[in-house]
């Protein structure tokens, strides 16, 4: 049986005041809040038991961080106590507005100068995806990202990758160069010999094109190859 007088939600409002992440923030700035006091503004109550700010922290130690939440299926945050899907649907809008964010103005776009820049830009998100992707950074001539685009889905190998796909942005937004990135599902980085055909084609295709290909990355679980690195596919 469930109690008729069970109490209520834990509020932000129930924090002392010098707690308070919204009081906080307009005194402090955003940039003193900690992720938990900023997730738990959007979240607002807690739950019984839990203020807003133990629900946030619950969730970040759960997942992992910010980098956790983004890549969590939208499911399975639903299904947090303290959550649904209104506040699940804010969490997840928040943190895409801070990625989408990094590539919005060219002052603030990434540079990328060396494989490990490259792939920390994808990393987090790429590592989760539960089938093969193939995505296209696109770079100016400081190589500051342009866009990243993802040009398939599905099973990468060399009969399948049309290798015009793959600048088809980059010559249309006139990119100077490109890095290639895919993703292997099972968790092992190490390239495939299609994963070498594919970036050979890649390679001679930028040449005539006068789009230089930095690199070819594939991502796995906590770690990555750049066949740049390996002399695969370019030599």
């Amino acid at each position: 049986m469930t109690e008729s007088n069970s109490k209520p939600a834990y509020r932000i409002a129930d924090l002392h005041e010098s707690d308070r992440p919204r009081e906080r923030l307009e005194n402090l700035g955003p940039q003193a809040l900690t992720n938990a006091e900023l997730i738990a503004i959007l979240l607002r109550v807690g739950v019984q038991g839990e203020n807003a700010v133990e629900v946030a922290q619950r969730l970040l130690n759960k997942f992992g961080g910010l980098s956790g939440l983004h890549r969590a299926p939208f499911e399975e945050l639903v299904n947090q106590h303290g959550l649904g899907e209104a506040k699940a649907s804010q969490i997840k809008a928040a943190i895409e507005l801070g990625r989408r964010l990094t590539l919005e103005s060219p002052e603030e776009k990434p540079a990328i100068n060396s494989p490990a820049d490259a792939a920390a830009l994808v990393q987090y998100e790429m590592s989760a995806l539960e089938q093969e992707h193939l995505r296209v950074i696109l770079l100016d001539r400081r190589n500051r990202v342009l866009n990243i685009q993802e040009v398939y889905k599905g099973s990468v190998n060399s009969s399948q990758v049309r290798v015009g796909e793959l600048f088809k942005e980059a010559v249309r937004i006139n990119a100077s160069a490109i890095i290639v990135v895919h993703n292997h599902p099972s968790g092992d980085p190490t390239p495939s010999p299609d994963d070498v055909a594919v970036t050979r084609a890649i390679v001679q295709a930028g040449k005539l094109l006068d789009i230089d290909v930095l690199d070819h990355l594939v991502i796995g679980t906590g770690k990555w190859v750049s066949l740049k690195e390996k002399g695969l596919g370019f030599g």
